[in-house]
């Protein structure tokens, strides 16, 4: 898959390596600021099970 994505990116070495930078960076931060956000009411860590007595 690497592979593939890096045989069709633009451009020489340097130039693949830095939109490759972008690419990852962008993908952070539509997890964190989408995805992440969207999932966390339905994921159970907040479900504790011991009692504070």
């Amino acid at each position: 898959m690497y592979g593939w994505i890096w045989r069709h990116l633009p451009g020489n070495a340097l130039l693949k390596a830095l939109v490759s930078i972008v690419l990852v960076l962008a993908t952070v931060y539509v997890l964190f600021q989408y995805v992440f956000p969207w999932a966390e009411p339905l994921l159970p860590f907040n479900d504790v099970t011991v009692d504070n007595q």
